[in-house]
């Protein structure tokens, strides 16, 4: 029987669930056992915060750089005792090429494994399976971005809002009245308090007080085409960075955004990879500067943005791209940068692995050189990296290690860059 929260957020239950130990895998064609890296008791496990442009973590403020990846489904994987071992998988891989943050949603609105099943109503048992991914993290020495909602349909996202809006009887006319209708921001906002307020069952701790948990993300790549101006997105994030910052003051918070220049910096809407871009609503420079805004995000898929360029032209993007906006968060926002997402699909045969692997090392590359110069700090999370047995989840971006030992190397030599 499903245990439904509703209307209250979250509290602690007795009853624990269980962690799945990581059987012994083969990676890269040897044998070897993952195991955890739990801290001990005397290791600082510290929360990581903003200094300016850069992440530091612990008392001696250490530099923090996100070497990091997307897994967006861990959560959903959690939530079936079947699939539950995958996620563990997928953390202790990626903690084993020496990346440090995961990406990952911490939403599922209506529809299969729904976390928030109306508004004001949470099911219990895919909050614990929350519970579980962060607990893992922790058990593996990863830390957390969690997405709080989905500007496109997948899992729900502002279009489930506006059903529910509708259902309940409210004049909405389009899906963009999830950026200024007073009901589904209401709706958000106790979807908001109830993760944030969430008490860990397996680790008794909230949510906001957790270190494993590096930063809120608003919601995934917001746009708001209905105001090209900006202006209702901006009011949105400015509302909801405030908000949550009101509940928790710990963890950093990032939008979601694609990076896109919009109206207040008309001089730079030559860089993004199309017009149309810049009429979606968003606004690089302008989002970013609203209160409570720690990390500026920016996306990269090239491979969809300029559908019909050479590969050169590809690596020519990347380059304009990221300089533009590491310099931008850098001189005019004096805030890290976070790349959320970067990838290259293979799925339709128009790119090799190999100029996958060029793709990936030209983003860290930038990222690289602008840290070593003590520019700024962030950096770069890989869309998406998948264990083995998921596969069927592959949109053409995953990234599975045990076949495709380039790219684990290519992403274990970027980590040790990091160390040095």
């Amino acid at each position: 029987m499903v245990d439904m929260i509703c209307p209250a957020p979250a509290t602690a239950w007795s009853t624990t669930t269980p962690r799945v130990p990581l059987l012994p895998y083969v990676l890269l064609g040897l044998a070897s056992t993952v195991m955890s890296q739990e801290p001990d008791a005397e290791e600082e496990w510290a929360a990581v915060e903003r200094r300016g442009a850069h992440l530091v973590t612990g008392a001696a403020e250490r530099p923090f750089i996100i070497h990091g990846f997307n897994t967006y489904w861990l959560m959903s994987f959690a939530a079936d005792e079947a699939t539950r071992p995958r996620v563990t998988a997928a953390i202790a891989e990626a903690a084993g090429a020496g990346l440090n943050v995961c990406r990952t949603w911490a939403f599922a609105d209506g529809g299969y494994h729904a976390l928030q099943t109306a508004p004001f109503c949470y099911d219990e048992e895919v909050f614990q399976a929350l519970d579980f991914v962060v607990s893992e993290a922790r058990r593996y020495k990863m830390r957390l971005i969690l997405s709080l909602c989905n500007n496109w349909e997948d899992y729900g996202g502002k279009a489930q809002y506006v059903r529910w809006g509708k259902e309940a009887g409210v004049d909405l006319t389009s899906d963009d009245d999830f950026f200024s209708d007073p009901t589904l921001k209401g709706y958000y906002k106790a979807f908001v308090e109830a993760v944030l307020s969430r008490i860990n069952t397996i680790t008794n701790e909230a949510y906001k007080d957790d270190p494993t948990i590096l930063a809120w993300e608003l919601i995934n790549e917001p746009r708001c085409p209905s105001d090209p101006s900006g202006d209702t997105l901006q009011a949105w994030i400015e509302e909801m960075a405030s908000y949550v910052k009101s509940i928790d003051t710990m963890h950093l918070v990032e939008i979601g955004i694609e990076g896109y220049y919009g109206p207040s910096t008309p001089e730079l809407l030559l860089v993004n990879p199309d017009d149309y871009s810049g009429h979606v609503g968003t606004d690089f420079i302008r989002n970013h500067q609203a209160m409570g805004i720690d990390l500026a995000s920016v996306h990269i898929y090239s491979d969809t943005w300029l559908p019909d360029s050479t590969e050169e032209s590809h690596v020519q993007f990347v380059n304009t791209w990221m300089q533009q906006h590491i310099d931008d968060a850098a001189n005019l926002l004096a805030m890290p940068i976070v790349i959320g997402e970067f990838g290259l699909s293979l799925k339709d045969g128009k790119f090799e692995n190999e100029f996958r692997e060029t793709f990936m090392q030209t983003v860290y590359n930038n990222f690289l050189g602008s840290w070593e110069s003590g520019m700024i700090g962030g950096g770069c999370l890989l869309w998406q990296l998948f264990p083995e047995g998921a596969e069927h989840m592959d949109d053409g971006y995953a990234v599975i290690f045990a076949k495709s030992p380039s790219t684990f190397n290519l992403l274990a030599n970027h980590s040790r860059k990091l160390e040095c």
